[in-house]
């Protein structure tokens, strides 16, 4: 009985983290165009998206933070300008990071990252 016991608080506890979910998956674009990538962070709390940029063999870089009411991101990155990075929410639970006038430079793992207060810790997918 014990260990049906622990089954379901560990299944508990591992239900109640947020799921982040970001799509597409891979996003091919042509230069000078632009990009937009989707973030669901599944459940509303009050507080911002932050999203990242990492190159192989590199630390994330910070990019932007957002928060849905908002017009406008209100933290960059080193590097991030408004002119060409900006992020939206479709709603309190779906977020967009827009690149414009994408280059090169700009070919990496992009991720979101929000807080989820039922653990206490930062989530992404």
């Amino acid at each position: 009985m014990l260990i049906t016991v622990k089954m379901l608080i560990i299944f508990y506890c591992v239900r109640c983290v947020k799921v982040v979910t970001q799509k597409p998956p891979i996003l091919t674009e042509q230069k000078g165009r632009s990009v937009t990538m989707d973030c669901n962070i599944e459940k509303a709390e009050s507080y911002y998206v932050s999203w990242y940029k990492q190159i192989p063999n590199a630390a994330p870089q910070f990019v932007l933070r957002y928060y849905h009411s908002h017009s406008s991101p209100d933290k960059y990155g080193d590097g991030f300008t408004s002119s060409r990075f900006t992020s939206k929410a479709q709603s309190d639970i779906d977020y967009q990071l827009i690149i414009s006038n994408v280059d090169v430079d700009d070919s990496a793992v992009y991720y979101c990252k929000t807080y989820d207060s039922s653990v206490s810790e930062y989530v992404s997918q």
